[in-house]
């Protein structure tokens, strides 16, 4: 998807002394053009110049350094017009791409877009449950052949961004903990294996936080500045952005919901690894409410999943469990809600997709607070995250394109972090 509004905009981050001036502004001018053409190509120069507000010889002059960089190139020309028919410009194909990459409890994903976040090549995995450092060494493979896959039409890769559970140290880029789902002891650090063995920036940031971008950029909250993505399926988590920037609060922790104490008791020493929110709506959690309520024809669920299926078909066990999921759920949104005032709220994961929740934490959150936001369900689905991914990965590269577009006696930009790659 080509326009990405004001979410999709490069940030520029050098700094300029009286005398990079003429530098300077040669090189805001050539970031307006190239992200112009990514927008809205294919795009004539006259189209540029109104688009940028840039004089036609300075965007002439820009274009030019562009298609001799092989960032852009001819693409025929533009009919309707009288006269001679001016020459309209895209992006190259072969200017390079981006890759994702998802580390699930259940599956790890990884996946090319090229540098309009258009896919090109994927795989998935189920996770390999032989520790932390296999599940990166099955990341590095998963990488490795998408890359081979992809360079052979779009270039050479630009930036890849890992989406990890776990609180991420944005200073350091690694995962600290919290990734139970893929470590038993919550420690997992994906750029212990990847970091050094590809030529590119490597970002990793949470996957919430991830599928909160990646529904930001590509789903429901294209256009909206502050909305939140919660996630339910083996834990819960969720991903906060406020007035267009991810926030992740002093120690990367924010969002961290499974620990809210909407349970009977709180202080409850049980609750103290996983959180009370978690112990009562994550998928262990589900299933064990279910055999508290089972009834003698009731059959034995291996998976929250089953027990959904089960309210479905008519449990009167199952359908108390699910409800007794909305309304703990609806409670935590209408808490956050009190707070932060979103617009949007998107649920998702294995257990929070589910049609069976969105209709009652609607009515649970709306009967809690006067003001409560819109709440639906992801269209990403179970690729939020990945999506998120590939959009972080856009931003690093496209920076990186610009640097290398304009040659400069400025010292060298270095890579984006996580962090600015996203805000």
């Amino acid at each position: 998807m080509r326009d990405r509004g004001r979410d999709g905009r490069l940030q520029w981050r050098g700094a300029a002394g009286p005398d990079s001036r003429l530098g300077l502004l040669r090189e805001l001018g050539e970031q307006a053009v190239l992200e112009t053409i990514f927008r809205e190509g294919p795009i004539t120069r006259p189209q540029i110049s109104t688009a940028t507000n840039l004089s036609k010889p300075t965007v002439s002059a820009a274009v030019s350094r562009l298609e001799h960089a092989r960032l852009v190139h001819a693409a025929g020309r533009r009919a309707g017009q009288r006269g001679r028919k001016p020459v309209a410009y895209v992006v190259s194909s072969q200017a390079g791409f981006v890759v994702g990459g998802d580390i699930g409890g259940s599956n790890v994903r990884v996946a090319a877009a090229d540098l309009f976040g258009e896919p090109i090549c994927d795989r998935k995995q189920p996770t390999t449950k032989d520790g932390s450092r296999a599940v990166g060494v099955q990341i590095l493979e998963m990488v490795s052949e998408v890359i081979d896959e992809a360079g052979a039409t779009h270039g050479r890769p630009l930036a890849l961004a890992i989406s990890a559970p776990g609180v991420v140290d944005q200073k350091s880029g690694r995962v600290t903990s919290l990734a139970y789902n893929v470590a038993p002891e919550g420690g997992f650090d994906p750029l212990e294996v990847i970091r050094g063995r590809f030529d590119l920036p490597v970002l990793v940031e949470n996957n919430v936080n991830l599928a909160a971008v990646g529904e930001k950029w590509f789903g429901l909250a294209r256009g909206v500045s502050t909305m939140l993505f919660i996630a339910i399926g083996a834990g819960i988590g969720m991903g906060m952005i406020i007035d267009d920037e991810l926030v992740r609060g002093a120690h990367g922790a924010a969002g961290e919901i499974a620990y809210l104490p909407l349970v009977g008791d709180p202080f409850n020493p049980r609750h103290r690894l996983h959180g009370g929110l978690e112990d009562e709506v994550g998928a262990a959690g589900i299933v064990a409410a279910f055999n508290e309520r089972r009834g003698p024809d009731d059959p034995h669920p291996d998976s929250a999943h089953e027990v959904f299926e089960l309210a479905v078909t008519g449990s009167a066990a199952a359908r108390s469990v699910v409800d007794h999921v909305a309304s703990r759920l609806g409670t935590a949104i209408a808490t956050v809600c009190a707070i932060i005032d979103p617009e949007l709220v998107v649920l998702g994961g294995g257990i929070g997709a589910s049609p069976l929740l969105l209709r009652p934490v609607r009515g649970s959150a709306a009967a809690l607070v006067p003001i409560t936001a819109r709440i639906e369900t992801s269209v990403l689905g179970e690729r939020a995250a990945l999506q998120g991914a590939i959009a972080v990965a856009l931003r690093a590269a496209r920076t990186q394109l610009l640097s290398q577009a304009v040659p400069s006696p400025k010292p060298q930009r270095r890579s984006p972090s996580a962090a600015e790659a996203i805000d």
